[in-house]
């Protein structure tokens, strides 16, 4: 198995052979991808417990994800160079230790009360997150042949949607078991020391997981620091001595491909958020009890399990991840017009089904947009990752007009349209060469 490169950064590096890594490493990445999952998806049932816990509306809840995901536009370059300087490896590392500090953060502030301290813990984590999405994805694509990258990262998603299918059923396990009856019971309550005394002890309930996380990925850290996870080799033979430059190569460096895919990232990652985030407000439009809602991010992610499970036998060996792509839009927007057709529990179910759609986009998309990079890998990288901030635009727009136009309607507008354009772009990414721009 090849060591952790010893060179400088910024060194020119020979690309290693393809496939020369073997399942080891893609195993110990696959434990990664199952805490990316994990705390992704702490978002969904946690846009409730912040709804109740600090008695906000709608948009106000929705700021948690808009926070999470928006650090990922504003932290993407920084990771980028970050990963440049010190290699996949040790920026996966850094990541982990990031992340738990942002963990402490987000739950001494639930702790103390502070909703806006809660935010700037989550936009800590966001950027621990944004660091290791930008180290580990191209880091997966390039452990073995161009043609099962999506193969490859299916792999990865299995794992991550498994952490996310957990996470839900954690937080309502040991936090938000009785969710329902708390919120009922501070809708009855007058006295705001007695409210806020009630909402305390809710509170409260979520520190002690917060810290158990935070210990687990401090631990995560010093194990793949000290694991035989390789450093793989890229060619860097350009060095970025600062931001400016950097901004330069990489605006000169995108091809009309990169850019078209990370647009297309932004409305996949929206549309991904929306359908196992929003999902709890989405049934609520219907007056199900937030006791049920709870789980059904856990059950948009089984869908995606499945899906992902579906793919991995199908890509590339009967379907190549080209013609993937158009098909799970397909998908999509026949289930987002099932979910507009129909009420209650059904319209719910189509919702969540587009889990299964959704599922192969992401395998799909990411190794497609990221084609044609070369030794500019790490850059594309951070600005397909830096399209991640659709998971918090796309369900903001989401809150902001479902009042205007209803919550049917507008999710499924919404839907629609991201798969669409979604689906131009695989569509043009077949046809269309990877032209370099000509900005200087």
């Amino acid at each position: 198995m090849p060591q952790p490169s010893t060179q400088t950064p910024g060194a020119a590096r020979i690309p290693c052979p393809a496939g020369a890594y073997g399942w080891r490493p893609l195993v110990l990445t696959a434990v990664l991808f199952f805490i990316i999952g994990f705390v992704t998806w702490l978002n969904g049932p946690l846009i409730s417990f912040v709804r109740v816990a600090f008695t906000l509306n709608d948009l106000a809840a929705f700021l948690v994800p808009l926070v999470f995901y928006f650090a990922y536009f504003l932290f993407s370059i920084p990771a980028s160079l970050s990963v440049t300087h010190t290699g996949f490896k040790n920026g996966l590392v850094y990541a982990l230790l990031i992340m738990a500090g942002g963990m402490v953060l987000t739950g001494q502030c639930l702790h103390a009360g502070s909703y806006p301290g809660a935010l700037s813990g989550f936009l800590v984590l966001g950027a621990g997150l944004s660091l290791l999405q930008v180290a580990i994805n191209p880091y997966v694509s390039l452990l073995g042949p161009d043609n099962r990258s999506a193969q490859r990262i299916a792999i990865m998603g299995i794992c991550n949607k498994l952490g996310g299918i957990l996470a839900p059923i954690a937080l309502a396990t040991l936090a938000m078991h009785h969710v329902g009856d708390i919120s009922a019971q501070l809708q009855t309550l007058t006295d705001p020391e007695t409210k806020r005394s009630v909402q305390q002890v809710f509170l409260n309930s979520i520190y002690w997981p917060y810290m158990g996380m935070a210990v687990f990925l401090a631990l995560t850290a010093l194990w793949a620091d000290r694991s035989s996870l390789p450093e793989i080799s890229v060619d860097y033979s350009h060095n970025y001595n600062s931001e400016y430059r950097f901004l330069k190569i990489l605006t000169t460096s995108l091809s009309y491909r990169n850019l078209l895919g990370a647009g297309a990232m932004f409305f996949y990652v929206g549309v991904e958020v929306l359908s196992g985030d929003a999902v709890g407000t989405y049934a609520q439009g219907f007056g199900i009890s937030v006791d049920q809602t709870k789980f059904f991010t856990s059950l948009t992610l089984f869908f995606m399990l499945c899906g992902y499970i579906t793919g991995l036998v199908l890509s590339p060996r009967f379907i190549t991840q080209e013609r993937y792509l158009p098909l799970s839009c397909l998908c999509g927007g026949v289930l987002s017009l099932g979910a507009w057709a129909t009420h209650g529990y059904a319209s719910v179910l189509c919702v969540t089904l587009l889990g299964f759609a959704n599922s192969m986009i992401f395998p799909s998309l990411f190794p497609i947009a990221l084609k044609g990079a070369g030794h500019h890998t790490a850059q594309v990288s951070a600005f397909l990752v830096m399209a991640y901030c659709g998971g918090g635009v796309v369900p903001q727009i989401f809150v902001l007009l479902k009042p205007v136009m209803g919550f049917q309607t507008t999710f499924a507008g919404l839907a629609l349209c991201s798969y669409a354009l979604i689906a131009s772009y695989a569509k043009l990414s077949t046809v269309a060469p990877a032209v370099k721009n000509n900005v200087s």
